[in-house]
């Protein structure tokens, strides 16, 4: 698989940061995806595997033992059991999004 930044033309400048925070995403996504069978899916265990080892923190922190099963529910928009990179990038985008709000609200508590 190509990546971003091999697809970039010689003459355009280096990656920006956010350049390489999309590289890295979709990299990561498909190291996993490149260990079953589809290789451009997530199985339910390639999953389980990507987020213990990608998203450590996010893992310790649910209370309920079906987080994974519900997470591959609520993302699977065919419902064929396993995520695309389409089905995939939400569950990134959303914990993102979580994770700026805590980041706003620390940084307005440290205002007061």
């Amino acid at each position: 698989m190509e990546t971003c930044s091999q697809l970039k033309s010689p003459l355009v400048a280096a990656m920006t940061e956010l350049e390489k925070s999309m590289e890295s995403m979709i990299t990561v996504f498909h190291r996993y995806a490149n260990e079953g069978g589809n290789k451009s899916t997530l199985s339910k265990k390639e999953l389980k595997k990507l987020i213990e080892n990608e998203l450590p923190n996010f893992l310790k922190s649910q209370k309920s033992p079906d987080t994974l099963d519900r997470i591959i529910k609520d993302l699977d928009q065919n419902k064929d059991d396993e995520l695309d990179f389409e089905e995939f990038a939400p569950l990134i985008i959303g914990l993102s999004v979580a994770c700026e709000k805590h980041y706003a609200l620390l940084h307005e508590k440290a205002k007061k």
